[in-house]
């Protein structure tokens, strides 16, 4: 049975601009040497990382780090803590460093917070990598949540100031400033979301509903990913999340669907490319 799907690649999806220059770093070393070592995944993307490891990417992690002598070492868009640059330091090493500038700015401004002595919280995903950076910048004083009722179970000063990991929902963290006011808090509330992301909120609302079907592409480690899928599925109920093309079935599509085809910013368009091309094969 021949599917005649009509398939549309959402163009507004893909890499944001912080990714892509991390892996034009990358990719511009590798031009010239055989191999490069990166601190974590340069993507939470299996397949963009497998290709690049094909190039001479070598992933490490901060154990390895410490192992390693006068070696170059990429720093991904995540960002570092304050300790990973004293360790490069001491061990010799050449940090090639494409943290995002919206990451660096928001590292800048709670090292601030911290040196004004003031409390901070910080709405994020526990051990995510940018998380970990931030946290890095408050020498690990920071209290990191990823619900209200985490805090349930903190003694919190009266007053506080409030921050955001850069991929988080807009709305859940105005949600939780309003909340933690309304519990009596003097909260000095910063939004530092990427509006590269959160932009992309509005954007999917209005392509996704032109569609039967929804194919949603992201790594599963994707936390902007998990985020952008749940707008997919609240405004169509038929999207469906995928990390790669093995993982589509057969049972989700019916012959004449229109499916829209969309992706976290850490997905590359080469792989909702390939997701195309399966899908019109049916």
């Amino acid at each position: 049975m021949k599917y005649d799907l009509a398939v549309t690649i959402d163009k507004a999806s893909g890499f944001c601009f912080g990714v892509v220059y991390a892996i034009d770093m990358a990719e511009d070393i590798l031009d010239h040497e055989e191999y490069l070592y990166c601190l974590g995944d340069i993507v939470h993307n299996d397949e963009e990382v497998s290709r690049l490891k094909a190039k001479g990417l070598r992933i490490i992690d901060h154990d390895q780090l410490h192992e390693l002598r006068n070696e170059k070492v990429l720093i991904r868009a995540h960002g570092e803590a304050p300790s990973t640059y004293q360790l490069a330091l001491e061990n010799g090493l050449t940090l090639i460093d494409a943290s995002c500038p919206v990451v660096l700015k928001l590292q800048n401004r709670i090292k601030n917070s911290h040196d004004d002595e003031e409390q901070i919280l910080i709405f994020g995903k526990h051990g995510h990598a940018e998380v970990i950076g931030l946290q890095g910048q408050t020498d690990g004083k920071a209290i990191v949540f990823q619900d209200l009722a985490e805090l349930d179970q903190v003694e919190l000063p009266s007053k506080f100031t409030l921050y955001s990991q850069t991929t988080k929902s807009t709305d859940k963290f105005y949600h939780i400033k309003d909340q933690l006011i309304g519990r009596g808090y003097d909260v000095k509330a910063n939004d530092t979301i990427c509006r590269q992301v959160s932009n992309r909120y509005g954007d999917l609302e209005k392509f996704v509903v032109n569609f039967d079907k929804i194919l949603f592409v992201s790594g599963k480690k994707s936390s902007n990913g998990k985020v952008l899928y749940d707008v997919c599925k609240k405004h169509n109920d038929h999207s469906y999340f995928i990390s790669n093309l093995e993982e589509i079935e057969l049972d989700w599509l019916a012959p004449g669907d229109r499916v829209g085809i969309c992706g976290a910013t850490s997905t590359p368009m080469w792989l909702m490319e390939q997701v195309k091309a399966k899908l019109e094969s049916y």
